[in-house]
């Protein structure tokens, strides 16, 4: 589950009305933009006198000439060619990301800054988007310069914010239109999954205590919570069908099918399946609630995991969301890594 102010479950925070409720750290960059519109186009190369130095993996150092113009047209570069899987839209992309202005240096996003108490095995915060779906997080003009790159190397992508961000820029972040960005992009790792793909396999009946799960082919699945049950004040987890894929590590991104309802009246707040299917969130670092990185990191793919989760594991330090005093349950498909 995201955790965004508001919408739907596994992030630390819901997300915003159009994200999912899974996950929601990266809150700076969503400030900039609207709900969903169209984004200007890349032009697909770019002779610019920005320079952008270090590592792969490391943090760049994005250097801009004081007179330097800000293209009118998304400009993209590659800075260093990837030796890994060419990405494709439609593809799951976990990457690093830093942007900032050209004009103040203000830093947009900076993942390597986000370092969450909740990592773990030193992780850190990194972005997990679907290409060619829209989404809060990343400019749609970043997302397609990215296609037919290679993940391992790392893209440059500038110009201005309308250029950049296209009509969705909100006018009240204090940015103008004319203004420049440049956005650095590390893609780490990719990976296809159908997005109506789901867990098959005999499924163990629900242990005393735990709410009832009927799977619905291609749609949110039916929980029944015990009736008259009190709702556990730690987490619990079971495994309801035993998947043979690789284990799920603390930094990878979870890519999921997933229901969940409150406890409390059984009624369903978020599912998946309502949202076009399988999506992802990065595990193990922060990003989701702490129910799902307590409970998910570890399992394999192939898993189909029931969680039981209380307020203080879930919602229950953002005061504003309408699911803070609720116990949450959720039934999680592991349908691919990235």
């Amino acid at each position: 589950m995201l955790q965004t102010p508001g919408v739907r479950p596994p992030h630390p925070r819901p997300l915003a009305a159009a994200g999912r409720r899974v996950a929601a750290v990266l809150v700076v960059p969503a400030l900039l933009f609207t709900a969903a519109c169209g984004s200007d186009g890349s032009d697909g190369s770019s002779e610019s006198a920005t320079k952008v130095s270090g590592r792969v993996g490391e943090k760049p150092k994005v250097t801009v000439p004081e007179d330097a113009e800000a293209p009118d047209k998304a400009a993209v570069r590659t800075i260093a060619e990837g030796k890994g899987d060419k990405m494709a839209k439609g593809d799951f992309v976990r990457m690093d990301v830093f942007a900032r202005m050209t004009g103040n240096d203000q830093e947009l996003i900076n993942t390597w800054k986000q370092q969450s108490s909740g990592a773990k095995g030193g992780a850190h915060t990194q972005m997990v988007v679907r290409l060619g779906e829209e989404q809060q997080m990343l400019p749609t003009s970043v997302m397609d310069a990215l296609v037919g790159e290679r993940t391992g190397g790392r893209v440059l992508v500038e110009g201005t914010a309308k250029a950049i961000i296209g009509d969705r820029l909100n006018p009240q972040a204090g940015i103008n239109e004319t203004d420049g960005m440049v956005w650095v992009v590390d893609p780490v790792a990719t990976a296809k999954t159908d997005a109506k793909a789901e867990v098959s396999g005999e499924q163990a009946p629900a242990e005393e205590g735990m709410p009832e799960v009927r799977v619905n082919k291609q749609k949110a699945a039916t929980i029944t919570v015990p009736k008259g049950g009190k709702a556990p004040k730690e987490l619990r987890q079971q495994v309801l069908v035993k998947g043979d894929g690789p284990e799920v590590k603390a930094g990878d991104g979870l890519i999921a099918q997933y229901t969940g309802v409150k406890w409390e009246d059984g009624k369903k707040f978020d599912s998946s399946w309502d949202h076009g299917g399988a999506t992802a969130f990065q595990i193990g670092t922060g990003s989701v609630v702490k129910g799902w990185d307590q409970g998910l990191v570890g399992k394999r793919v192939g898993d189909r995991v029931l969680l039981v989760i209380p307020p203080e594991l879930a919602y229950g330090s953002n005061p504003q969301s309408e699911l803070a005093k609720n116990t949450l349950v959720f039934v999680v498909d592991i349908v691919g890594k990235v």
